[in-house]
């Protein structure tokens, strides 16, 4: 695929076949995602493509399989390869014993497809693998680029050198090497008309193919031309392939840089595991480790796979995860990841996920499909495509037309001819979004960002409205007891007995008492006892004491002092110690904001966004951190089902609106929204609910999200500027506007190099994206 027409006949091939319900092509990454029926054979789908007239990649492999001893053993490998998505067919040889695959290997892979013949019950030994692809360009490249040369130093040499003026036929020899390198066209140009959808390769071939068809026609029937149009083009039509040739190499290039992320991502996984076995350590491929596999990592090493620390203590650096320069303290129970890199201490993991299933893996595919992802402006741009070309084609016989009938001669009417064709090729437009999208999301990867889903960039970055969760969002999503009142008792001591009714206890407030207490010598409780609903009872040092909440003081009689009874007007979850009959003591627990979400707020509004603050909460705590971080919006006392109706509301306002929340309660408002923001753990990134996830536990990687996306968008709308003023200028141009005033028309090869700095112009443009820096925004 080489432009936007490329994409478009590719797809309209792709849903022509039964069974397909969605298809999106991507001539970035050059792959194209389907929604398929269950059961569809894909074979007919890549026939689609071949009859469009492109070539899928697809890969055979022999796979040797030790332990088949009869037919059901062959029978079960061939199903067992047959489930994996990407297989297109599998035979198995019981005398060789020997499986053949053949299938897509950016689908599934070789380790894959082993691990598969393994889960049936056997082994599969060394693999030897045979991949097809379409030919690269650098073997033509290097064919045409020096007989281009050689053409135009014997066709223009003798004007500007001394040089000899050789007979034609040495100019037929060097150009008909150009000609055969530059076939792909032709044949593409084929196929674009035999399935009515013109697009790059028509021009080109048009273009090319005249001049040197011209040309061959001036050299055969000299006499059916006037003598002042016997010229030959034969330089311009090998410097014309040549240039588009190059062209094309250097965008494939560009192309393969603005995808590395996905490979860099993968390229993190270490290639060996060092497993330890009945006390004895092995060295095997990373590859062939399995869920249960106990795995050694020495300080320095990558850890091979996703998994639980067994044994040992060390600092692990998730950088490549979160974005988090700071390593992460891990001991046994703590979950590490499968390409992070263990610190100062060797640790003993259990590997709990391999393969598709890590970490890493849903990282490369969740960016994967995010590039496939093409925003409205695309999709307008794709149809334009698809009739700009019939458009330029009749400019271009329109032009001939003018200039055989006004000009002054053939050999003009034709230069001009040629140079509207090459200059037309819409290829820098198929490239203004893609490539973008693909830099952006790479880029966003490294910072501990996941978009899932492309829609999410436009969504972020036409924004005015940010609606924030309060628990573990904005705050740290654990009570924490920050206020002590005493009255029979000193605050010291009411908390040291509080705590030893709740030692034991796994309710969060619990959990907040006892961490305020921690530093306390703490005495032993008896008879302790929950109340439902209103608190906790039991005998600590002799004294019969309760624990709770107001229901529990009013059921008791114990009266409230002032102090007592407004820290709920505070915005604190009030706690109150009694002895039954007077209040001994009051605790007022809150759960305080993250220590970044003032300043993320902050730097919401310098970006023109209004910060909303949605909670199931009471509005009292509620209102206090809206307070404490500057929002003035604040909608409380939403339940779940609640918040998706909120998010409607502001929609309905004419608001386009973000929604921040955990990615699990928050699931149907995340989906609402215009663009849905889920925080996740580091290993829990497969959120499906949030069209973003946040990896670091730093919120302000939510600003990052949003700088990025405008970013993107911008980037994508110059690459689209370009891409048509560059053609809604330099049409006229090439089809003569500029002769009446200079005398001149535009050299055919000048357009040609022109149709590809365009193309070059965008793709470096989109590169720029790859120099985002996070957090680039200044909030006191």
């Amino acid at each position: 695929m080489t432009c936007a027409s490329c994409v478009a006949r590719v797809e309209r091939a792709l849903k022509r076949a039964p069974g397909v319900e969605e298809a999106r092509v991507n001539l970035t990454t050059e792959e194209a995602f389907l929604r398929l029926q269950e059961g569809i054979d894909l074979k007919e789908v890549l026939k689609q493509v071949e009859e469009a007239g492109y070539e899928p990649v697809v890969a055979r492999a022999e796979i040797p399989v030790k332990g088949m001893t009869c037919a059901a053993c062959v029978a079960r490998v061939e199903r067992a390869l047959k489930k994996l998505p990407g297989v297109l067919s599998a035979h198995v040889n019981l005398a060789t014993e020997k499986a053949f695959v053949e299938y897509l290997p950016d689908t599934v892979t070789l380790p894959r497809l082993r691990q598969a013949i393994r889960d049936a019950g056997y082994e599969p030994l060394e693999v030897v693998q045979e991949e097809k692809r379409a030919p690269a360009y650098p073997l033509d490249l290097l064919i045409a680029l020096p007989f281009a040369f050689l053409t135009l130093l014997l066709a223009m040499g003798p004007m500007l050198l001394p040089l000899p003026h050789l007979p034609p036929l040495f100019q037929v020899l060097t150009a008909l090497p150009v000609l055969y390198a530059g076939r792909r066209f032709f044949r593409q140009a084929l196929a674009e008309i035999r399935h009515r959808s013109l697009g790059m390769s028509t021009l080109v071939a048009l273009g090319a193919g005249s001049a040197y068809l011209y040309s061959f026609l001036v050299l055969l029937f000299p006499t059916l031309f006037p003598e002042e149009a016997r010229h030959l083009y034969l330089e311009a039509g090998a410097v014309i392939l040549a240039l588009i040739l190059l062209g094309k190499h250097l965008e494939e290039k560009a192309k393969g840089k603005a995808s590395e992320a996905i490979r860099k991502l993968l390229a993190l996984r270490p290639k060996t595991a060092r497993v330890v076995q009945e006390g004895e350590e092995k060295e095997i491929p990373a590859e062939a480790l399995i869920p249960g596999d106990l795995v050694r990592v020495l300080p320095g090493e990558r850890i091979p796979a996703d998994g639980v620390v067994v044994e040992g203590f060390s600092h692990v650096d998730e950088a490549m995860l979160t974005g988090e320069p700071i390593p992460k303290v891990k001991k046994p129970g703590d979950e590490v990841v499968g390409g992070t890199v263990n610190g100062e201490g060797p640790l003993l993991i259990r590997v709990s996920r391999v393969g598709e299933a890590t970490v890493l893996a849903q990282m490369a595919r969740l960016v994967e499909e995010a590039q496939a992802y093409k925003p409205r402006v695309q999709e307008v741009a794709d149809r334009i495509a698809s009739v700009f070309v019939p458009i330029v084609l009749i400019i271009a016989l329109i032009t001939f037309t003018l200039w055989i009938l006004y000009g002054p001669g053939l050999s003009y009417a034709f230069v001009a001819l040629l140079s509207v064709l090459l200059i037309a090729c819409p290829c820098a437009m198929g490239l203004a979004t893609p490539a973008a999208i693909a830099v952006a999301t790479g880029r966003a990867a490294q910072l501990g960002l996941l978009f899932r889903k492309g829609q999410a960039i436009e969504g972020l970055a036409r924004a005015d409205t940010v609606v924030l969760d309060k628990t573990g969002t904005l705050t740290q999503g654990k009570p924490t007891l920050t206020e002590r009142l005493g009255f029979a008792l000193s605050p010291e001591e009411a908390l040291r007995l509080a705590a030893a009714l709740e030692r034991g206890s796994e309710h969060p407030i619990a959990k907040a008492v006892l961490e305020a207490a921690r530093d306390l010598s703490l005495p032993e409780a008896q008879a302790v006892r929950a109340l439902p609903g209103e608190g906790i009872e039991g005998v600590v040092e002799g004294k019969k004491l309760y624990l709770g909440g107001p229901a529990l003081m009013e059921r008791l009689g114990v009266a409230l002092p002032k102090e007592a009874w407004e820290l709920s007007e505070k915005g604190y979850t009030p706690l109150y110690l009694a002895d039954g009959e007077r209040l001994l003591a009051a605790f007022g627990v809150f759960d305080p904001p993250k220590p970044e979400a003032r300043r993320v707020v902050a730097a919401l509004k310098a970006l023109g966004l209004k910060p909303v603050l949605l909670t199931g909460d009471h509005p009292v705590p509620a209102r206090r951190v809206a307070e404490a971080l500057g929002i003035e919006e604040v909608l409380a006392g939403v339940r779940p089902e609640g918040k998706v109706e909120a998010i409607r509301h502001l929609q309905a306002q004419g608001r386009k609106v973000i929604f921040v929340g955990d990615g699990i309660n928050d699931a149907a408002a995340l989906a609402q929204a215009d663009a849905g923001i889920a925080l996740a753990t580091g290993t829990d990134i497969a959120v499906e609910a949030g069209d973003v996830i946040l990896l670091s536990p730093s919120l302000e990687s939510l600003v990052d999200a949003i700088l990025l996306a405008r970013r993107t968008l911008r980037t994508i709308y110059l690459n689209f500027f370009w891409a048509y003023a560059y053609n809604i200028l330099l049409i006229p141009v090439a089809a003569g506007a500029l002769y009446p005033f200079t005398g001149l028309l535009l050299n055919p090869m000048l357009a040609a190099g022109a149709m590809t700095l365009s193309s070059l112009f965008v793709l470096s443009n989109s590169l720029r994206l790859k120099g985002f820096q996070p957090r680039s925004f200044t909030v006191a």
